[in-house]
């Protein structure tokens, strides 16, 4: 692990480590922190380590996001300890800059007169900073974002971790990144919390005992809300009165505000269409703590990961016939994609040519009402259900699908569906790195000889030449190696999948199976 605090030694080393990989899916990921880890810290930390070739963790603590009354001056400062925790953790690098390093004039500098600091700022869309911590920590944002700008710029990650508890920071950074055209991806991380219900935090530290007893109080309001939500409860003011009327429990604690708003927009909700976020600011003696909870009327997602030949694409289809959800045939995006490339008489080779129409490409699926269709597609409004099973497109669509801009453009789309919620998809990364969040997660399995089985069967049944079980068995065996191995959409198993082989039972069994599951989840 290498720890630099000049902006100049870090640019080096990041460019010397990109020049030794020829290979372009080379990835850098970003946790940008303030020190004093912890745990919330290492989730975020241990999923950049599963997504990226290198990860670097920030150490700043950031003076343009103090008010003048706040607590720079006693935010815990102890890099050694946090070296010493970023270490068995697989980070490559720390930097640790200081004010002067980033341009920023420490706060003992700053004269009365001068009405912020003299520094370029970043100023995020007012309507996302005059709600929730906005309305009493003016600067607050404008100074988060203009750091967070200096070390995306500095870095150049592929992708950066934030945690979810600060979810108008997440918002917020989710927003400059789109509207300044930032290279890369914004990855929120769940809440990590004491068994308590108390979400983690570096101020918590700032508690006695009995305070951090008391806290617990911000997550039980947000349970009580979330319960009453789960029972039909959508408006805003009742919902906020439930966290109140909890609250009002402990005497010591001074509410700062409960608020109900999109996740994403920030907008203040009076009652909740889909999904809002329901966020709580409040004092215990000095301390000041955030909580939220998000409130989702979406349904779930059900995202099936698995090795090749174990039945994922039928039992997926399966499982969405039997829901009433959308099938996300992610194998029908690439090739609508490669259809597309091939009519438009572009190479499936010019990467930039090809890059230049995945992005540009809007691409619709809707189920059939044909069992044995599955999904239809169509590509730029033209339907193309049929075309892309093609000879051509089948034997072009893997050097499409090998190419990340490709990949990136497409698993950004996969994600707007997702957003609405009720689908089914199915792949080898599913439930790890396209819907990380998925609602419920399968990893769909069987014995290398039973898939053997299952795919010389097919195989008969289609006419094609007879192979040996011990060929086909020897040839998946080498498949699940290359796929659990590559650089690019790994074969993992999620941490939180629900794995369920599949030897001895028939599709209606397994998709009986997971449909049980699914109703566990949307039944609460």
């Amino acid at each position: 692990m290498r720890l630099f605090t000049t902006v100049a030694a870090l640019r080096c080393y990041l460019r010397q480590a990109r020049a030794g990989q020829p290979n372009s899916e080379f990835e850098v990921g970003l946790v940008p922190t303030m020190g004093a880890l912890h745990a919330g810290h290492l989730s975020l930390i241990e999923k950049a380590r599963k997504e990226n070739n290198l990860v670097v963790v920030s150490i700043f603590v950031n003076p343009l996001q103090f008010g003048p009354t706040e607590d720079f001056h006693k935010y815990p400062r102890q890099l050694e300890i946090d070296r010493q925790f970023c270490e068995p953790a697989g980070v490559d690098v720390i930097f640790a800059p200081t004010p002067a390093e980033l341009g920023i004039i420490p706060l003992a500098k700053v004269t009365p007169e001068e009405s912020s600091l003299p520094v370029t700022e970043v100023i995020p869309p007012a309507a996302m900073i005059s709600v929730m911590c906005g309305r009493s920590r003016l600067g607050h944002f404008p100074g988060v974002t203009t750091i967070v700008a200096k070390l995306f710029n500095i870095v150049q990650p592929d992708k950066a971790y934030f945690g979810q508890k600060d979810a108008q920071q997440l918002a917020i950074i989710r927003r400059m990144v789109q509207d300044l055209n930032f290279p890369m991806k914004i990855v929120g991380c769940p809440i990590i919390r004491e068994p308590s219900g108390l979400a983690l935090s570096s101020r918590n530290q700032y508690l006695t005992p009995e305070q951090k007893a008391e806290a617990t109080i911000l997550y039980q309001g947000l349970k009580q809300a979330e319960i009453a939500f789960h029972k039909g409860e959508v408006k805003s003011q009742q919902l906020i009165a439930i966290v109140k009327a909890q609250l009002a429990r402990v005497s010591s604690l001074q509410t700062e505000y409960v608020e109900l708003v999109h996740p994403n927009t920030l907008k203040p909700l009076t009652e909740i269409e889909e999904v809002g976020l329901l966020a709580i600011a409040a004092r215990l003696g000095s301390t000041r703590l955030i909580d939220n909870i998000l409130l989702d009327k979406r349904l779930p997602i059900v995202a099936i990961d698995g090795p090749a030949g174990a039945g994922k694409s039928t039992v997926a289809r399966s499982v969405a016939q039997t829901l009433g959800l959308l099938y996300l045939d992610t194998g029908a995006m690439y090739r609508a994609l490669t259809w597309l490339v091939l009519k438009s008489g572009i190479s499936v080779d010019d990467r930039p040519g090809v890059t230049e129409i995945a992005s540009t490409a809007q691409i619709d699926l809707r189920m059939s009402d044909d069992p044995q269709t599955g999904v239809r597609v169509w590509i730029n409004g033209q339907e193309c259900t049929q075309e892309i099973r093609s000879v051509e497109v089948t034997s072009n669509v893997s050097a499409i699908a090998a190419q990340k801009a490709v990949r990136d453009v497409l698993v950004q789309q996969q994600q707007q569906w997702g957003e609405k919620g009720g689908l089914v998809a199915e792949g080898r990364d599913i439930g790890t790195h396209v819907f990380p969040d998925a609602e419920l997660k399968i990893f769909l399995t069987a014995s290398v000889a039973e898939r053997a089985r299952r795919r010389r069967a097919d195989l008969l049944a289609s006419g094609e030449a007879e192979l040996s079980l011990e060929k086909m068995q020897k040839d998946l065996s080498e498949r699940d190696w290359k796929d659990s191995n590559r650089d690019i959409a790994p074969l993992q198993k999620a941490a939180d999948a629900i794995e369920i082989q599949t030897d001895g039972l028939s599709i209606t069994q397994v998709t009986e199976q997971i449909a049980s599951l699914y109703w566990e989840k949307t039944n609460h």
